[in-house]
């Protein structure tokens, strides 16, 4: 059976199981791009017909599908995202890692950020999230200086690709041997004016074990960011926050808001946007209760 087109994934995402052709399911969640679509499909269902609307949605490693652009195109177009009012991101693929050794599996990583902006593009919206490094076998020092050299020739790739009007998001990371600290995500988002912090609150939480709990935390982390990089960068941030399970290396796994043991809690969080006058965007990347929690977190920011 031949993968089946946008349209007819898009209707089976709206489908109950009894009313959806047996050799249609069966190929779809046997196809690994079909698959990717239906989540994403899903995705958007949920965040279009939620009773208490929401506003943003992630897709995450696109790039990856074996659909072309204009397919992309048409899935976003079914859904009627802008009559909707729901802005898009793109997550870039994961296996993104400037501190690389290898020259080619550089011209990869920047390849996967273009693509992910050519999608980008045909969203309509304006952010791309990418990892930025993993450590590997050398010292941490030699694996930032890496990084940080060839998100230098991301950052020419980008202006020449006509890109720079965009803005990429340079992710903090939850694992002890992963590049991303916020100091580190700084520094790197010094090297261009479209390069911005992606602050995702749970890893920062989960590499330093468990750090974040009140509005102190919270505010040393935007102060640092405020005395370090301009002032709009900090106020118009990416971000991501879900609660995460922490062990000695960092990050285990994500939880959901019924967690209570590991954090970090979004209100104290919240109170410090607030007083800073912060207007970032937050994805919630809870596992499964994406849309539960992030409704939760809405209504928390607003005091409902």
């Amino acid at each position: 059976m031949n993968c089946p087109s946008i349209e007819e994934i898009i209707r089976f995402a709206s489908q109950t199981p009894v009313k959806s052709d047996a050799n249609l399911a069966a190929h779809i969640y046997n196809c690994s791009a079909c698959l990717k679509l239906l989540s994403i499909a899903i995705e958007v269902k949920e965040c279009n017909y939620q009773p208490a609307k929401l506003d943003l949605l992630q897709a995450s490693n696109i790039v990856a599908t074996n659909f072309s652009k204009q397919d992309i195109l048409k899935e976003i177009i079914a859904v009627d995202n802008k009559e909707q009012g729901i802005e898009l991101s793109i997550h870039a693929p994961y296996y993104i890692n400037f501190a690389n050794p290898d020259p080619l599996m550089i011209e990869k990583s920047i390849g996967y950020v273009l693509a992910s902006l050519e999608i980008l593009k045909l969203f309509g919206g304006d952010r791309v999230v990418f990892h930025p490094a993993t450590k590997g076998k050398v010292t941490r020092e030699e694996a930032v200086a890496t990084a940080n050299a060839n998100i230098e020739k991301l950052a020419c790739a980008i202006e020449e690709a006509g890109f720079s009007d965009k803005k990429i998001c340079i992710e903090t990371m939850g694992k002890l041997a992963q590049i991303g600290t916020i100091e580190e995500v700084v520094q790197f988002c010094n090297v261009a004016p479209f390069f911005y912090p992606c602050v995702d609150f749970g890893h920062l939480n989960a590499r330093t074990l468990g750090t974040l709990k009140a509005e102190d935390d919270y505010e040393k982390l935007i102060v640092y960011m405020l005395e370090n990089l301009p002032e709009h960068k900090v106020k118009y941030m990416h971000s991501h926050f879900s609660k995460i399970m922490y062990g000695p290396s960092g990050e285990i796994k994500h939880l959901t808001f019924e967690d209570d043991v590991y954090g970090p809690e979004f209100a104290p969080l919240s109170k410090v946007l607030r007083k800073y006058e912060l207007e970032p965007v937050i994805i919630c990347e809870s596992d499964g209760t994406q849309a539960e929690d992030a409704i939760q977190m809405k209504n928390i920011y607003f005091g409902r």
